[in-house]
């Protein structure tokens, strides 16, 4: 007997669960393992978004199967959120469907949009589930280099015609994830022009909006114009306001797009706890101030880390955004080699630049969801090794 389909024997190790595994068997040999590999917040979840749900939950009428549409609230939230950071003005009704996490929504977007044979351009490096996702749905992930030079954009004019002709989705993050690029120029405007020239849907994982540093604003895609028509954006409560593994967000923007998205989500889950809708909603009708608190904590973070890393030889430029420090590996090292080193001699989680795409090698990232002490600690370990 087969065990598993065809399709899971394309996906690659999904890196965190490698990770998971090793730091489980160093616990279990009682080391201090430090883990800066997976971006999971260290700061617990607002109390008024934790009460939020508490009462929401004790009301019988959240108890029956919810809609996959969402609640009229939630995506009235949406809407007014939004339009109040963003300027964007978004029909509750038909452009916002809320999703159970980005995660699920990315994949689920292959397989409403992508037929067996079909190729999907992925940010690379990337959230590796611009890879897995395409593959599950039988079709073909194409990396699209992110430039260092640019800004860690990608270079569209460098893209084969034929290539980009053929393609069917296109997946961008920004803030990006892992090199924390940002857009301060008319990319956006240029992908919109892009995606219409050769009939493509862009994807924007929009996660780490919320998180920027220095005074930068970041923008959603959908303000681009003409973004609707070709797209839509995945929205993330995960990062901003602590809530992980709550698997709150929504996927906003072509009502032609979300119509498809739902059609294939009433087949395959029973939408959202109804609780858990109205603390997002509880968590985007607030002053956002709790978000602010998680800026400054995560500024002072990244600052105390690339100061730390400079200290000892590695090139590392501070991030605009997102929650990650991307450091070139000490020259000559592969990133793999030098993570399982750091591992192995410093009992110290990072992730490997390769295992967000062949684009990542060279670098390493490191998530900033610890404290000043373990970030400082954690550095100390690798200065040894470097």
């Amino acid at each position: 007997m087969s065990p598993g389909a065809e399709r899971l024997k394309r996906l690659p190790p999904y890196m965190f669960a490698a990770i998971e595994q090793k730091i489980a068997a160093k616990k279990a040999a009682g080391v201090d393992v430090i883990t800066l590999g997976i971006g999971d917040p260290d700061v617990q979840t607002p109390d008024f978004i934790v009460e939020a749900l508490q009462k929401h939950a004790a009301r019988p009428d959240t108890h029956q199967y919810p809609s996959n549409r969402g609640r009229e609230s939630f995506r009235e939230a949406f809407a007014g959120f939004y339009e109040r950071r963003f300027g964007v003005s978004l029909d509750p009704d038909s452009e916002i469907i809320p999703c159970l996490g980005a995660k699920e929504a990315i994949a689920n977007i292959n397989l409403a949009f992508l037929n067996p044979g079909d190729t999907a351009l992925g940010s690379d490096p990337g959230y590796p589930v611009y890879t897995t996702g395409p593959i599950i749905a039988g079709a073909e992930p194409v990396p699209m280099p992110l430039v260092p030079e640019l800004g860690f954009q990608p270079d569209l004019d460098a893209i084969p015609a034929d290539v980009a002709d053929a393609a069917t989705l296109m997946f961008l993050n920004y803030p990006n994830n892992p090199t924390g690029g940002v857009i301060e120029d008319d990319f956006f405007d240029r992908v919109v022009a892009f995606a219409k020239k050769h009939d493509l849907i862009v994807v924007h994982d929009n996660a780490y909006s919320e998180l920027t540093y220095d005074g930068y604003v970041a923008p959603s895609f959908l303000e681009t114009p003409g973004a609707k028509d070709v797209g839509i954006e995945v929205f993330s409560l995960s990062k901003p306001w602590n809530m992980t593994g709550w698997r709150t967000g929504a996927v906003l923007g072509n009502s032609e797009l979300i119509h498809a998205y739902w059609q294939l989500k009433t087949n395959l889950d029973s939408g959202m706890f109804e609780a858990i809708q109205e603390a997002t909603v509880a968590a985007l009708e607030s002053d956002q101030s709790c978000v602010k608190d998680m800026v400054d904590i995560y500024q002072r973070r990244r600052d105390t880390l690339v100061e730390s890393l400079r200290t000892i030889g590695l090139d590392v430029t501070p991030p605009k955004g997102a929650i990650y420090i991307w450091a070139r590996a000490p020259e000559g090292t592969d990133s793999r080699a030098f993570t399982e080193r750091v591992l192995e001699e410093a009992d110290v989680v990072i992730s490997p630049g390769a295992a967000f795409g062949p684009s990542g090698e060279g670098f390493v990232r490191m998530s900033l969801t610890l404290d000043d002490d373990r970030l400082n600690e954690a550095a100390e370990r690798i200065s040894k090794l470097v």
